[in-house]
């Protein structure tokens, strides 16, 4: 079984994969102070919660854009199994072509979730990534990884917003009933939502257009499943990208 994990800056992604199928996928918070100890036990703590033995665990893979936690969870991670994790990183095939000024500044998750995408639809793909930030990247015919755009996410928006405002209160992020809103907490959700949607919409359109065509265009994190039903671009919903890609690229290098 294999242990795959992706360290976001506000949550750190398990799962275990085994025969290519997803047999559990869990979250803990991402916490730039936790020792590498905490992190075993955390870990550790996950995979009994879901019934999986650490005998059960073959190998581990781990995709991380946070440095400082980096080394704490991949040290966690060896002392939990007793083996040294792959990482995704330089060197690592992909079987993506990169034309980016640097590639090696492109984050691992967005690669994974390419590697992923590629292996399910056809390019031309648009693949967004709504969770900390919110990017959106382009992939070409022939595995051509072209760049895109990264932009603040939602909550971070809201969390600006809510921080440098006086009577401006914190708020859920439910879908909101109507765009017009009646009340200051209405008014709040319905502009994050639908601003972020409707940014999500013109982005896209830009993309296409210089492009010169259409993109088939999927969507993942975790607010992916409240922000893709308000956009009017028609958009398919992939929760386990990053499990999934993370599964290909192990399979490729090892």
């Amino acid at each position: 079984m294999l242990l795959a994990i992706d360290i976001g800056n506000t949550n750190i992604v398990i799962g275990c994969i085994k025969n290519d199928k997803i047999v559990f996928k869990a979250r803990i918070a991402t916490d730039h102070i936790r020792t590498s100890d905490q992190y075993g036990v955390e870990i550790k703590n996950m995979l009994e919660a879901f019934g999986v033995k650490k005998e059960d665990i073959s190998d581990c893979i781990i995709s991380s854009v946070v440095p400082p936690v980096f080394n704490s969870v991949r040290t966690g991670v060896i002392k939990v199994i007793g083996k040294q994790p792959m990482v995704v990183g330089p060197g690592i095939k992909t079987g993506l072509n990169i034309l980016v000024d640097v590639p090696s500044q492109v984050g691992s998750d967005r690669i994974v979730i390419a590697v992923a995408a590629l292996a399910e639809y056809k390019a031309p793909l648009i693949l967004m990534d709504l969770g900390t930030a919110t990017t959106i990247e382009v992939i070409e015919p022939d595995n051509l990884y072209m760049g895109g755009v990264i932009i603040p996410g939602v909550k971070v928006s809201l969390d600006a917003l809510t921080q440098r405002t006086s009577q401006l209160p914190g708020i859920s992020l439910d879908n909101p009933k109507k765009v017009i809103g009646k009340n200051t907490v209405d008014c709040m959700r319905s502009g994050i939502m639908y601003g972020t949607a409707a940014m999500i919409d013109g982005i896209i359109e830009r993309m296409e257009e210089e492009l010169g065509h259409s993109s088939t265009i999927i969507a993942t994190g975790g607010l992916a499943q409240f922000i893709a039903p308000l956009c009017k671009k028609d958009i398919i919903i992939e929760k386990d990208l990053l499990l999934k890609g993370l599964n290909l690229i192990y399979k490729r290098n090892k």
